[in-house]
C-alpha cells in the first residue's frame, strides 16, 4: 500500500512539471509573439495551418469550403499581419448529360476568404493579429492554356472583424465587411484582378470603389 501511494505521488509530481513545462511554453509563445517575433509568428502559424489540413471539417463547414481552406499557403509575414493565398473553384452538377455550374468560383471565393479570415483571427494559439490579408485564386481554362489567377483579395483588419456579426450575416455580407474585393465583367462573370490592384471592384450592389 506504501509503495503504491508513492507510486502515485510521484506520478502526479510528474504530470503538474509537464502541465507547468507546457504553460511556461505557452506564456514564452504569448510574449514573444506580442513583442512581433516574426520567427515565432511565423511558426505559431504553420502550425495551426498543417493541424487544418490534416483535420476534418469542423461542424457546419462545408466539404468544398473546408478544402479551399486547406489550400492555404503563407505568403508573408509580419509583426502584427499576415499575408495568406488559397484556392478556390466552381461546383457543378451534370443534368441531363450536361455540366451546370451550381456555385460560381467566385461564390466558393467569398465564402473561403469569410472562413480563413475568422480562422486567422481567432483560432492561432497565443497569437493576436491586427491585419489579415486573404487572396483567393482560381483555375481558368482556355485557348491559352491552364493558368492559375487571383478572382478575390480581403485586406481586414481586427476592428473590421469585430463589426461582423459571424453567426448571423451571410458569407457575402461577411465578405463585403471584411473589404473583400473583385472584379466583374459585362456579363457578371469573374475576371482576374490585376496584379497591382487596378480594377478592383466591390460587390455589384455595393458603392463603386478602387483600391
Amino acid at each position: 500500500m506504501q509503495w503504491a501511494l508513492i507510486g502515485v505521488a510521484v506520478v502526479g509530481v510528474l504530470i503538474a512539471y509537464v502541465v507547468w513545462q507546457g504553460m511556461r511554453g505557452a506564456m514564452k509563445y504569448r510574449e514573444l509573439a506580442t513583442a512581433g517575433d516574426i520567427p515565432t509568428i511565423r511558426l505559431i502559424i504553420d502550425e495551426a495551418l498543417a493541424e487544418w489540413r490534416s483535420g476534418r471539417p469542423p461542424k457546419g463547414v462545408l466539404p468544398a469550403v473546408w478544402l479551399g481552406v486547406q489550400t492555404m499557403e503563407v505568403v508573408d509575414v509580419g509583426p502584427d499581419h499576415v499575408h495568406v493565398s488559397c484556392n478556390a473553384e466552381g461546383e457543378y452538377k451534370t443534368v441531363e448529360g450536361r455540366w451546370i455550374e451550381v456555385k460560381s468560383p467566385l461564390q466558393e471565393a467569398t465564402v473561403i476568404a469569410a472562413k480563413v479570415t475568422e480562422m486567422l483571427f481567432y483560432e492561432l494559439p497565443h497569437l493576436k493579429l491586427d491585419r489579415v490579408v486573404v487572396d483567393v485564386y482560381t483555375t481558368y481554362r482556355d485557348a491559352a492554356g491552364v493558368r492559375r489567377e487571383r478572382i478575390l483579395t480581403c485586406n481586414a483588419r481586427r476592428e473590421d472583424a469585430r463589426r461582423v456579426d459571424w453567426d448571423g450575416w451571410t458569407p457575402q455580407e461577411i465578405a463585403d465587411g471584411l473589404g473583400a474585393r473583385y472584379r466583374l465583367g459585362e456579363q457578371g462573370q469573374v475576371l482576374p484582378l490585376s496584379s497591382n490592384g487596378e480594377g478592383v471592384q466591390p460587390p455589384v450592389e455595393g458603392p463603386q470603389a478602387a483600391l
